[in-house]
């Protein structure tokens, strides 16, 4: 049995190879900070995130055979240069919630910059060291199949031999960045809206988004869930927004008399039907949507219970082995020293206690928050390792997983007396924390098995995430602040607005806020609970994803939904040109790649004309009125980018197979 489980990866451990250079490490950090920046700016905007680790492993790849490099150094750059979208993720997820529930007023002051660094850098470190404790027992599992894992280590073998894809992401994302730059010059409708008149109501009606990287969402995740998350919106804008509106003011606006009385307001011929369906849209349906959350975490968490039972119970054991402090000589199975991990966890509890105490000014609640916060960082880090061993980071659950951590805090802040501001700041502390930890154990113990598969050292993989966090931690909230900020300049309300939704954030503030305060909208959440498992019954694949639908602007999700369509074509494609598996693995492949560029090509230029409208310079717009008609030549420039180039690129019959990239 020893024997047959003996593995061998592809650069041996007595291979004297380089591979923590400054080149890498340095390749690694921007990386880490670029991809970090548009991850976040897409998760604010739409809900989502990408994972990191296909674009990390295609740019490293590229800019370090340039100076040929080794394989090491690549696998490296990609392991440091992809933390900080796990990063992005517990920021985006959490620190807007501190805004949005009305604790950072103003969102950025030198002493929120200072708490978001100290918590993005606390779950970090909790989540590398963890991983480290874990890491063995874990990426040797023969049950764990790890499949983004082996794509990434497939994609750094074929870089070896010529061939990285680099040509299509990065040509993408200067196409993403050119559609982005000439809608904020105006030279086409970024949008278009107009209301559809029926008797005593109206329904509102909103194109699709012109944004590459909504459609590249879309694309990513395919036709069905493109499909899924669409019929939210349908929901929320055809259904519920529209009846809520005309049972509140449609069926008495014949009789102005009744209309003034009630309302005290002008009369209803001049009323903004476009104003009022938005903001029904955001008192009433996303408060339904919020139920509709959930639910669909707490389903989602109930579908994966067996999976989540066996990683806390392995989580439990792999610990005992790794006190046994089993000495192991090899290379390639060097970790940080037990005894780091040791004082990185302790150090790690000590911050977040002073942490804790600063938000609740209370000992005794910043102790059980702490306890509380290194515990369920323990159990959520293995699990979220465990989740990606089977399904990959970019199906993890960590908004699930947080949520959960959120509730139990507040619960635990009640029972403690906690009132206020604090206990909902408090609270909002430990789901931060945990977020970050959870996100990073998961998206490096990817990045630890493909350095496995590779033959990567760990001991410097995880000194090098270290950097990373710290980097990533220190610069993160800069991106936030500007779009935050810039949003506002724009005329826009900042996070928790149409134009920054901040879907998952706005539930933590919403719910911790509610349940510490006892003033929650409760009728409205509990009948989005009861639509969630009426969609469970109906046995809808991901309630959550429609959820978020719901709460996300139409204009989004429909575009969304337009990139979904777009793959759905392709697939056709496929099929019509009976192409083998290798010549779809190489569509497939292209496509994401496409896509991947086409979002952070969007991401890094909304960035630059966020930070313009956050300094207040000016912005030259082409016309003051653009016409829709240009948008829709855009919408078929895209749409030819997304299907012409992959399918041209299919390759030969007989040409080998590529490896499978899955985003």
């Amino acid at each position: 049995m020893a024997e047959q489980k003996k593995h061998v990866p592809f650069v041996s451990s007595e291979t004297n190879m380089a591979e923590f250079t400054i080149r890498a490490l340095v390749i690694g950090l921007v990386l880490a900070v670029v991809l970090g920046a548009a991850n976040a700016y897409l998760g604010l905007k739409a809900g989502m995130t990408i994972a990191a680790t296909y674009p990390a492993a295609v740019i490293g790849m590229a800019i370090i055979k340039l100076f040929k490099g080794t394989i090491l150094e690549e696998n490296f750059a990609r392991t440091v240069g992809s933390i900080g979208e796990s990063i992005a993720a517990g920021a985006i997820f959490t620190l807007p919630a501190f805004f949005i529930a009305g604790i950072w007023i103003p969102f950025f002051t030198p002493g929120n910059y200072m708490l978001s660094a100290a918590i993005m850098m606390a779950g970090g470190l909790l989540g590398i060291m963890f991983v480290a404790l874990l890491r063995r027992v874990m990426v040797e599992d023969v049950e764990l199949p790890f499949p983004e894992s082996v794509a990434a280590s497939e994609i750094h073998k074929a870089g070896r031999h010529g061939g990285t894809g680099s040509k299509f992401l990065f040509g993408a994302m200067g196409f993403g960045a050119v559609i982005q730059a000439l809608g904020q010059f105006r030279l086409f409708a970024t949008s278009a809206d107009g209301l559809i008149s029926l008797s005593k109501g109206n329904i509102l009606f909103r194109s699709p988004d012109v944004s590459p990287a909504y459609m590249g969402v879309g694309y990513i995740i395919g036709p069905r869930l493109a499909a899924l998350n669409f019929s939210g919106g349908v929901i929320a804008w055809g259904l519920l927004a529209p009846l809520i509106t005309y049972f509140k003011f449609g069926s008495i606006l014949p009789d102005a008399t009744i209309w003034t009385e009630t309302f005290k307001t002008v009369p209803p011929t001049v009323v903004d039907w476009t104003s009022t369906i938005v903001q029904v849209w955001k008192s009433y349906v996303r408060p339904i949507a919020i139920g509709g959350m959930l639910v669909g975490a707490s389903f989602t968490l109930w579908r994966m219970r067996k999976n989540l039972i066996t990683g806390i119970s392995r989580s439990i054991g792999d610990v005992k082995k790794a006190a046994a402090g089993e000495h192991v000589v090899d290379r390639v199975e060097k970790d940080i020293s037990f005894k780091w991990i040791v004082i990185g966890i302790l150090l790690t509890g000590v911050a977040t206690f002073f942490i804790y105490n600063y938000f609740a000014q209370n000992i005794l609640a910043a102790l059980v928050a702490t306890v509380v916060m290194i515990v369920a960082g323990f159990f959520f880090a293995a699990v979220s390792g465990y989740l990606v061993g089977i399904i990959g980071s970019s199906n993890n659950p960590i908004s699930g997983l947080t949520l959960s951590t959120l509730v139990i805090a507040a619960l635990l802040m009640v029972a403690l007396g906690m009132k206020g501001v604090q206990g909902v700041a408090a609270v909002l502390g430990v789901a931060a924390v945990v977020c970050v930890a959870a996100a990073v154990a998961g998206e490096m113990l990817q990045d630890l098995k493909a350095g496995h598969i590779l033959g990567g050292t760990p001991w410097k993989m995880q000194v090098g995430d270290l950097i990373g966090v710290a980097v990533s931690a220190a610069v993160m909230f800069i991106p936030l602040i500007i779009l935050h900020e810039g949003d506002i300049k724009m005329g826009g309300t900042g996070f928790g607005g149409e134009h920054l939704p901040a879907p998952q954030a706005s539930l933590m503030a919403i719910l911790s806020k509610g349940i510490v305060s006892g003033n929650m909208e409760w009728i409205l959440i509990f009948t989005g609970m009861l639509m969630g498992v009426g969609f469970i019954m109906m046995n809808v694949k991901s309630p959550m994803l429609v959820s978020v639908g719901m709460y996300l602007p139409l204009g989004t999700t429909f575009a969304i939904f337009v990139g979904g369509l777009i793959k759905g074509i392709v697939e056709r494609v496929n099929v019509k040109k009976q192409f083998n598996d290798a010549q779809k693995s190489r569509v497939e492949n292209n496509g994401i790649l496409i896509a991947a560029g086409l979002i952070a090509g969007e991401a890094l230029i909304g960035l630059l004309f966020a930070g313009l409208a956050f300094f207040e310079i000016p912005v030259f717009h082409i016309f003051e009125t653009p016409s829709f008609y240009v948008s829709l030549l855009v919408f078929a420039l895209l749409a030819w980018l997304l299907i012409r180039i992959p399918v041209k690129n299919a390759g030969k019959p007989d040409d080998p197979a590529p490896p499978q990239v899955s985003m």
